[in-house]
């Protein structure tokens, strides 16, 4: 299965058509390219992704994504004590991630992104979380944004330096519940995070 957020909307491929009556949903052999259920993805809701029901989600995939630009991402929750690590960047909560440079290990760009952004240092990654799929504009194109997810220990100073040029103002540790709290002010893939997050706790 894969899901991907589509200008937030999320649309989920799927071989399952088992447990979905009711749902939203859609044939994907009548499907050549995504504009050709645009109108349906805009009704999708993080509680009512739309379905694309395949035969090989995986190739399907593969095939509506191919004229995509892949970009490859990490990022991750870092915790000290009880506090977690979040940002606010262009008035959405969010949680730290940026791209993975040429010849750089995603495990690698976690750690320096995270530095760069909350401008914090010593934290180390736990263990893999999950990984996101959603939609953007590079450089004019159409690209599909891949973020690989981690947790992540720290016990240094709590100190922060949001990296302003990156449309970040705050960079703050908040307890749990705050963390949770986000969903009202946040992205689509990040809400799955949180969702994983609480899964692994």
């Amino acid at each position: 299965m894969y899901k991907v957020f589509i200008d937030q909307w999320p649309l989920i491929f799927t071989d399952r058509d088992d447990l979905l009556t009711g749902n939203l949903q859609c044939d994907a052999d009548r499907v050549d390219t995504l504009e050709n259920i645009d109108s349906l993805i805009q009704q999708a809701t993080i509680e009512k992704p739309l379905y694309l029901m395949c035969v090989n989600p995986e190739s399907t995939f593969h095939r509506l994504f191919e004229k995509y630009i892949l970009i490859e991402a990490a990022g991750g929750i870092v915790q000290c004590n009880d506090l977690f690590l979040v940002i606010k960047r262009n008035g959405f909560w969010d949680i730290p991630k940026g791209m993975v440079d040429h010849g750089e290990s995603v495990e690698s760009a976690c750690i320096r992104e995270i530095t760069e952004e909350c401008g914090i240092r010593g934290h180390q990654i736990i263990e893999p979380l999950t990984q996101t799929y959603h939609t953007m504009k590079w450089n004019g194109q159409d690209a599909l944004k891949k973020t690989i997810w981690f947790m992540l220990s720290y016990t240094g100073s709590l100190q922060t330096s949001p990296e302003q040029s990156e449309g970040i103002t705050e960079a703050v540790w908040m307890k749990r519940n705050d963390l949770l709290s986000i969903r009202n002010n946040t992205y689509g893939s990040i809400n799955d995070v949180l969702d994983a997050f609480v899964a692994n706790s």
